[in-house]
Parts: structure tokens; sequence; C-alpha cells
């Protein structure tokens, strides 16, 4: 739970962005997620690169000496965080806006991905170098002041808190699922290296983060030491469906920066009759919408059929 100085913090980025004119509430979190996300490819590679120098083994950063942006190459070291939040602002918004933001849209290899098919229509919408200054001032503050509470669970409760602004609002019906809960149902589930998992209606991929940290703290030797199942679990094992193009991109930056590289998240009515997945999946972990509408592509369920399924 968000409380005290941190929670101080993020409203007063969340004023940033409202009195710069942002202000739709998903707005806000999409382009704080990017920024997030921006901030935590710098932190994953920098630590990726000391286990590497650990290990003694060989290490290629994303950021690499050159990267190709467009039609042009630019030299990968200013589009990490850690070097370009300390530029001039003006210089700095040139530099997120021209090559960072373009370098993400085009991270994942696999054009097919679901990241890349999400990403393709992102748009950076902060206005002015003077805000995007503000705003990556005030990240720097919140991650510091993050690291201080020496908290594992700390980001994830940063974004629940985020998203919790998002149900507020009652912004396009989103509504999230407390944390604690989603940990429960973990527990409860407790998953296994061979599940096929989905979440049918799966906003910011919340449930299915969930179950592959939940799967990394249990079961960590078993999948990442099997080739195999290491295999099944970057690609075929996490499937998330919504209807907001915006959280199915939030979704997809989640996973991917939780570590899943190829999740399939897809823009689909879970509810709809057209829904052609029967049997398909070894476990649910879902929220779920509460009811469609008869006659809209829905399929109503009649009296005799939920006696079966109860018989069943």
């Amino acid at each position: 739970m968000i409380t005290g100085e941190l929670k101080n913090k993020i409203n007063a980025l969340w004023e940033i962005f409202w009195t710069g004119g942002i202000t739709n509430p998903l707005d806000v979190v999409e382009q704080m997620t990017y920024l997030m996300f921006i901030h935590d490819l710098d932190e994953t590679d920098n630590l990726r690169a000391k286990e590497s120098a650990m290990l003694g083994l060989p290490y290629k950063s994303m950021f690499g000496e050159e990267v190709q942006i467009g039609e042009r190459t630019v030299p990968g070291n200013q589009l990490k965080w850690s070097v370009f939040h300390d530029f001039p602002a003006g210089k700095m918004y040139t530099v997120v806006q021209e090559q960072v933001f373009p370098f993400i849209k085009n991270l994942h290899g696999d054009k097919g991905s679901a990241y890349a098919k999400y990403m393709d229509d992102a748009i950076f919408k902060i206005p002015t170098p003077l805000m995007l200054d503000k705003v990556v001032t005030a990240l720097d503050e919140i991650y510091a002041q993050m690291a201080q509470l020496r908290d594992g669970d700390v980001r994830g409760d940063v974004y629940e808190f985020l998203l919790s602004k998002i149900a507020t609002a009652g912004v396009n019906g989103q509504f999230r699922t407390p944390r604690h809960i989603i940990k429960m149902m973990m527990e409860l589930m407790a998953p296994g290296p061979d599940e096929v998992i989905c979440d049918p209606a799966c906003g910011t991929s919340g449930f299915l983060v969930a179950a592959g940290e939940y799967l990394k703290a249990n079961r960590k030797e078993e999948i990442f030491f099997n080739r195999e199942k290491k295999a099944h679990y970057m690609n075929a094992m996490f499937h998330g469906f919504d209807m907001d193009r915006t959280m199915l991109r939030i979704g997809a930056m989640n996973m991917m920066t939780h570590g899943v590289d190829n999740p399939t998240i897809e823009y689909r009515d879970s509810l709809s009759d057209q829904n052609p997945d029967r049997e398909k999946y070894s476990l649910i972990l879902a929220n779920p919408p509460l009811q469609g509408q008869p006659g809209r592509g829905y399929r109503v369920r009649r009296p005799a059929e939920a006696v079966q399924n109860q018989e069943d």
C-alpha cells in the first residue's frame, strides 16, 4: 500500500500531467508507463551486464555503441535513462521524442509479437520540453524513494496506485484487482511449469505477471534450467485478451518488463459467441467482466444449460 511521502510524490507527478494538459487518466498512466519502461530497461540492462561480468560471460547490451533509429544511426548510450536525464530540457525532449521513443517502439525483434503489434500505434504525448523535464525529475525522485523503502513489492504497489486512479475516474470501464487478492489466488492455484494460463479480460496483465513471478519464485530451477520448459514459459504459457488497445499496449510492456518475451496478448471480446476457444487453457486467472448484453453478439446462457453445468 502506498502511503506517506511516496504517495505525495506520485500525486505531485500526476499533477504535472494534469496541469500540462494531459487530463485523461488513461493517457496519464500510459505516458507514465512508457517512461517507467524506459527507466527499467536501463536498470535491467545494467543488472544483466553486471551479472554477466561476475560469471565471466559475454554480454551484448541492447544499447549498443550505435543504434539504428529509422534511417539514422545514433549513439546507443544516449538512449539510456541514466544518461539523457542529465541533458538540458530541450535536448532531452529531442532525444526522447525522436530517438528513445522510436527505439522502444521497435525494441522487439519479432514484428509479429504482441509488444510490436500494440506499440506500433503508441504516441508520445508529452507536449513540451519543460513538462518532460519535470516528469523525469519527479520519476527520479519516486525511484529514489522506492529504493529507500527496500521493499521488493513496492514497484507493484506504485503501479497499482496509478491504476487505482483509472478505476476511480471510471475511464473506459477500467478497474483493477487489488494485488493482495491476486497474490492469494496465485497461492491457492499454485500454477505449475506446464500450465497454459489465460486472463480473458487482462487489462494491464496483472494476473499474468503475478503468475510469472510466482513461477520464478517457486519453480525457477525446474523452468529456467530446462530448455523446453523455458521456451514454453517465454512463448506459449501466457494468454491475455482485452478490448482496449491502450490496456493491451500497457499489458504487453508489463509482460516484457517482467521477462516474458512472447506472450499472446490480443484484442478480443472474450464474452462474444464468436470466441473460438474451448478447453484450450489449463488455468484461468481473471477478474472477469460481469456480463454481456444478449442480442449484441453475446451468448445467452439458458437455465437448462446452467443446471447441466452444475451437474458436471
